[in-house]
C-alpha cells in the first residue's frame, strides 16, 4: 500500500514592505524574492505583506499582491510607531512613522522579533527603493502533533480575480 504524504509549509511569515513612490511590480517581486533567497526561506509561507496606509494605493505593490494572490495588511503611522523600532528620521519627517517595513512586518505577525531585520533593494534601472523586513507569526496557525492547520488570517485587503 502506498502512502502519499503532504509537505504543507505554514503561511507563516509576514513581509513588511516599504517603498518609494512609483515603485514597479517588478521591483517589489524582486526585492522579496531576492530576500527570501538570501535568507534561505521559502516563498510559499508568506501569510502576507504589511505596510503604511500611505502605501495602500501604489500602483506597484497592488499589482504585487493581485499577480501574487497575497494578502496586504496596512497600518496607520500611530500603529507603527507603537512599535519600539528606531529607523529613520528622514521616513518619520516624511510619512509620520521612523519604521514601515519593521513595523509593519512586526504588526501584522503579532511578535515583537523579527525574523529578517530591514533589507533595502534597488534595481538598476529604477530610482526607487523597496525595504523589505519579515517576522513570523506563532498566533496564525495550530499545531496539532506534526501537522500545522492554518486558522484564518484577519486581512485588510484580499485580491481576486472578481476585483
Amino acid at each position: 500500500m502506498d502512502i502519499l504524504v503532504a509537505n504543507v509549509a505554514p503561511k507563516d511569515l509576514w513581509v513588511g514592505i516599504g517603498c518609494q513612490r512609483g515603485v514597479s511590480q517588478l521591483a517589489i517581486r524582486r526585492a522579496i524574492e531576492s530576500v527570501f533567497a538570501e535568507y534561505d526561506l521559502d516563498l510559499a509561507t508568506i501569510a502576507g505583506l504589511a505596510t503604511l496606509d500611505r502605501k495602500a494605493n501604489e500602483d506597484g505593490l497592488l499589482e504585487y499582491c493581485r499577480e501574487s494572490g497575497r494578502f496586504l495588511k496596512i497600518y496607520p503611522p500611530e500603529r507603527l510607531n507603537s512599535v519600539m523600532i528606531v529607523d529613520s528620521q528622514l521616513v518619520s519627517t516624511l510619512v509620520g512613522t521612523a519604521s514601515v517595513a519593521s513595523a509593519a512586518a512586526l504588526c501584522a505577525a503579532q511578535t515583537d522579533i523579527l525574523l529578517v531585520p530591514k533589507q533595502k533593494f534597488r534595481l538598476d534601472d529604477e530610482s526607487g527603493w523597496v525595504t523589505v523586513a519579515i517576522a513570523r507569526s506563532h498566533k496564525n496557525s495550530k499545531i496539532i502533533g506534526r501537522v500545522t492547520h492554518e486558522l484564518p488570517l484577519p486581512t485588510i485587503f484580499e485580491f481576486s480575480d472578481t476585483i
